[in-house]
This record gives C-alpha cells, sequence and structure tokens, in this order.
C-alpha cells in the first residue's frame, strides 16, 4: 500500500477559504471510478503557517495512477481546480510505500 501527501502552501489568510474548496474536492475524489482507499485533510499546528496537506492512501502506485489519470480530464475537476490554483503558493508531492 502507498501514502501520498499532496502538501500546499496557501497565501497568506486564504486558509478557511482552501479547507472549504478541499473538502468539496474529497467529494470529487470520492465519486471517482478508481477511489483512494483512504483520505484526511490536515493543516499546520507548528512549522510553516499556512500549510494544508491532503493524505489519500491507494492499493499500489499503479491504483493512484489510474485514478489520476480518470479524473483529471472531467469539467467537474477542471472547475475545482481552477478554484483551489489561486489559494495556493505552492507545494510538493510525496509518495510513500507504507511498511507496516
Amino acid at each position: 500500500m502507498i501514502l501520498v501527501r499532496d502538501l500546499f502552501q496557501l497565501k497568506y489568510g486564504k486558509a478557511k477559504e482552501a479547507v472549504a474548496a478541499w473538502k468539496e474536492g474529497m467529494a470529487l475524489f470520492g465519486k471517482q471510478a478508481v477511489k483512494p482507499r483512504s483520505m484526511r485533510l490536515l493543516t499546520d499546528l507548528v512549522g510553516e503557517y499556512y500549510t494544508l496537506v491532503f493524505e489519500t492512501t491507494f492499493e499500489s502506485l499503479a491504483e493512484y495512477e489510474k485514478m489520476g489519470k480518470g479524473h483529471i480530464a472531467t469539467d467537474e475537476w477542471k472547475a475545482w481546480h481552477a478554484k483551489i490554483g489561486p489559494l495556493s503558493e505552492g507545494g510538493r508531492r510525496e509518495i510513500f510505500n507504507i511498511v507496516d
């Protein structure tokens, strides 16, 4: 199983708006033919301010890739993505193999 962490550095003062938008996005992910095994949204308590993490798990890297190819082409996804883009200054992705 793999863990995917998408980390976003939000623009100053945009955390509340970003969390609301990401909750909408989580609903979109849940409607896909290939869905994450689990999903959760995290925000910072310490460290870099205005950090948001979207964490998902998948059975395999192949399942993660299938999910990505299936939803990014939809109009619904494009509309949602246009909403979250302006709320972030940047980000990165981490993918881990779950050992135990």
